[in-house]
């Protein structure tokens, strides 16, 4: 039916503004302290769904910088129970609070010393009392249509541990570099890793003329490095200014042949934007694009006001940024 989404994004919102507004926000505090104080790891486990919600709580909490891992709760009952200690805080998620293997597994947790908090929709389950502490996560109804599927519920089990997890990395001021170190590979890693100093042009590569230089002297220069443009560098190799192929067929056509004879000090743009090459090249790239109306492809790379590499557009996209 025509309108189906829609009516369903209606329902959805009703119901997850339903749980930001009835959720105990004093009772999230105290677990949130709790989990700071945690000398150990933060354990979670859960059932069905809840168990892949509690899975990928597990990879949101060690991504920020907090040691977490997942315990199956069948596994767990035949040998896994070893990896929980006194110093651990155990996390079991249950929409019902009546999940029979998080039951029977909660007093063996006990028997390990962990602190143990439930994480469930239903204030008088046998789950809420069973651990050491409780919240309440608000569902007024699934979207199933039958108020069975699990979908409004594991969205708040979502929100909120996603919540933790972040409230806990910003306690801990957890560094670009810190979440670096945990992303090596794929987009993020690229992301947050690859600096300007990684993908310039330098060295030989340089584009490089002096202001005094006439432009038909160092069209040469333009064409054999490549790069776009000439960086107009004075005799220490500070930057002075910039000239692109954009500014060349601009000169022509406004000057006409005459613009050959001309100086690059007349025909550059001084004062061009510009960054260093300790910082990270998606950086870069959101300053070449910080005007829609004037995007630049190519960026000097200065340390200490000199000259030490040219960025190009063409580097980054080929990065994979």
């Amino acid at each position: 039916m025509y309108g189906m989404i829609q009516e369903l994004l209606k329902e959805q919102r009703c119901y997850l503004n339903a749980y930001f507004e009835q959720l105990d926000c004093q009772k999230a505090e105290t677990i949130l302290q709790i989990l700071l104080a945690c000398q150990g790891t933060i354990v979670l486990s859960g059932v069905g769904k809840s168990g892949h919600i509690a899975q990928k709580m597990v990879a949101t909490f060690l991504s920020t910088g907090t040691k977490a891992f997942f315990l199956d709760p069948t596994h767990a009952v035949h040998g896994d129970l070893g990896y929980v200690s006194e110093s651990d805080v155990f996390l079991a998620l249950s929409k019902s609070g009546e999940t029979q293997e998080l039951l029977e597994l909660v007093p063996f947790v006990h028997k390990r010393k962990a602190i143990c908090i439930a994480l469930v929709s239903s204030e008088n389950s046998r789950l809420a009392q069973a651990c050491d502490h409780f919240i309440i996560l608000p569902v007024e109804k699934e979207l199933c249509p039958y108020n069975i599927a699990p979908t409004i519920s594991t969205a708040v089990q979502l929100l909120f541990g996603d919540s933790l997890a972040i409230a806990l990395m910003k306690i801990k001021k957890m560094s670009l570099s810190d979440f670096a170190l945990n992303h090596p590979g794929g987009f993020i890693g690229r992301r947050i890793s690859l600096k300007v100093s990684d993908l310039m042009q330098h060295a030989d590569a340089l584009p490089l003329c002096g202001p005094t230089d006439c432009l038909i002297r160092v069209l040469p220069e333009l064409s054999a490095k490549r790069c776009g443009c000439l960086l107009v560098v004075d005799e220490n190799r500070q930057l002075r200014g910039i000239f692109t192929d954009g500014d060349l067929r601009r000169s022509l056509e406004l000057m006409g042949s005459s613009a050959l004879e001309s100086t690059l000090e007349e025909l550059m743009t001084p004062n061009p934007r510009s960054i260093s090459s300790d910082q990270l090249a998606w950086e870069a790239m959101r300053l070449m694009e910080k005007d829609p109306l004037h995007p630049i492809t190519v960026l000097p790379v200065l340390d200490d006001r000199r000259i030490v590499g040219l960025l190009r557009m063409h580097d980054i996209l080929q990065a994979g940024l």
